[in-house]
């Protein structure tokens, strides 16, 4: 499993939201149906996953919390933009 951050429009999440509402599933199931919908794939399928690094994770990185290193650099782009 892959945890990571994606901007959804507000129209794309009132949808997920008034469909997990009504199925009562929960927000996440209904994004990965929709993802896998809109890429012509049924089902949830067995992928193997191979270590990229055969080093331990860094311990000084352990607790950092890297969603919100990654949303200030997207705020930080997002300003850059909309500051001439």
């Amino acid at each position: 499993m892959m945890r990571t951050t994606v901007t959804i429009d507000p129209d794309t999440e009132i949808l997920l939201k008034e469909t997990a509402r009504k199925t009562g599933r929960s927000f996440k199931v209904i994004l990965n149906e929709a993802v896998r919908t809109a890429l012509g794939q049924s089902g949830q399928r067995q992928v193997k996953v191979m270590p990229l690094f055969s080093a331990p994770f860094p311990k000084n990185l352990a607790d950092a919390n890297f969603n919100r290193l990654a949303d200030e650099w997207d705020d930080g782009e997002t300003l850059h933009e909309l500051v001439p």
